[in-house]
């Protein structure tokens, strides 16, 4: 079985979302237009439907007339332990750009490293990694938070 996937309907702006996660996530995008699935309601030139594929999976569209444009509260995705420490904090500090820092990603008590923060999309992400070593067996400190 599968892990569920994001699937947000945005108002407006699917095209640019997919290419700001692009650049957070890496990854191949497809999408479709209105137009191209013969919907009618929604511009013709707005995206029906996309994807982001690679270490991150996540679909997007523009709502139509009939859809709600995405708004959550009380709702994380959580993205702990599903990359390298590095990688994690690269995305920590990229889905930040334009959009909210909530927690700080660092250290806590119990020894893992978490933080959360709201993208310019209005969706919350929890970005955390045990410590212990590295992809190449070397031994983590306090600084790898």
């Amino acid at each position: 079985m599968t892990a569920p996937s994001l699937y947000l309907h945005l108002p407006g702006t699917a095209a640019e979302a997919l290419d700001f996660y692009r650049g957070v996530f890496g990854g191949e995008i497809e999408h479709h237009t209105f137009a191209q699935f013969e919907r009618t309601d929604g511009p013709s030139a707005a995206i029906a439907h996309g994807v982001l594929r690679g270490a991150v999976e996540l679909y997007v569209s523009d709502a139509g007339e009939h859809d709600e444009p995405f708004a959550a509260r009380g709702l994380m995705v959580a993205l702990l332990g599903r990359a390298e420490p590095t990688t994690l904090r690269t995305w920590f500090v990229s889905l930040s750009e334009g959009g909210d820092v909530i927690d700080e990603l660092q250290r806590r008590p119990w020894g893992a490293s978490d933080g959360r923060v709201r993208d310019r999309y209005g969706v919350q992400w929890l970005i955390g990694y045990e410590h212990g070593t590295d992809s190449a067996g070397q031994a983590m400190t306090t600084a790898d938070a």
